[in-house]
């Protein structure tokens, strides 16, 4: 068995999954990066390499069981042991309820969902004998913020919250903690691809998005990775079944700074 701790992450090639295995790296982990055929990993897998890490690159389409599972066999395979699993990869259109095709709500749940939830279990089959392990679940504030342009997406997004506490409840007594991350809005490609490829439209999004975040601005990947490998750690060690959210406080206040700054201008300043 690998002396080092194992972590296991999908959607590894860039966004939070590469800030996410890097952090790991940077904590003494080795890591299993599942990323789309088309995906460059070597960004990723060089600073892992950097930081003494050792690392598997598993490429294929998460909406392929048998690739996934493969994935998992590989990693015990090769390391025998899984401490950590995160299920990071996502996929969305940006469409309504009434015009959404039938693949693509099947598409974005079985990526956001269904291979989380069996990943989930293939990984916690090999956790059980140790009695220890992690499983966190990227999930999104719009599992309970809904903006009507991503209806697969964000019923997914709330599935897998419901996941997260289904999963933390049955394997708890073998030890194994599960969790779930709601990110707010963060500077990856998924996070710009809400505007048609229309810069200026994008550009106008995030400036009304930050207009509503306390903290004035997006997260950076790295911020959401950071959470997820504490969050892994015994530091968080009697965290489990319940979401973490992290979106500069966005979820819990009401009103664009704008409008704040017309009610109360020499409190609520536009600068």
């Amino acid at each position: 068995m690998n002396e080092r701790p194992v972590a296991i992450i999908t959607g590894a090639a860039g966004g939070i999954g590469g800030e996410t295995a890097v952090c790991f790296a940077e904590r003494g982990y080795d890591c299993v990066l599942l990323a789309l055929p088309a995906d460059d990993l070597e960004p990723v897998t060089s600073r892992i390499q950097k930081v003494g890490g050792q690392f598997l690159s598993c490429l294929g389409d998460l909406s392929d069981l048998d690739y996934a599972q493969s994935a998992v066999e590989l990693c015990m395979s090769t390391w025998g042991r899984i401490d950590v699993l995160v299920n990071n990869a996502a996929w969305r259109e940006i469409t309504t309820m009434r015009k959404i095709e039938l693949s693509s709500w099947e598409t974005t749940l079985r990526v956001c969902l269904t291979a989380p939830a069996f990943l989930s279990r293939w990984c916690a089959e090999h956790m059980e004998p140790r009695g220890r392990g992690v499983i966190i679940n990227v999930s999104s504030i719009q599992s309970q913020m809904a903006a009507g342009i991503s209806p697969a997406y964000v019923a997914a997004k709330g599935a897998l919250d419901s996941l997260t506490y289904e999963l933390a409840t049955l394997y708890g007594p073998s030890g194994i903690r599960a969790l779930s991350v709601n990110p707010g809005a963060i500077d990856t490609a998924m996070g710009k691809d809400i505007a048609a490829d229309q810069q200026s439209t994008a550009d106008q999004i995030r400036r009304v998005s930050e207009d509503m975040i306390p903290l004035r601005r997006w997260a950076q990947p790295r911020e959401i990775a950071q959470t997820i490998v504490m969050l892994a750690s015994d530091e968080a060690s009697y965290l489990t079944g319940t979401s973490i959210t992290v979106d500069g406080g966005w979820k819990q206040q009401c009103s664009p700074y704008s409008i704040k700054h017309l009610q109360i201008p020499d409190e609520f300043p536009t600068e």
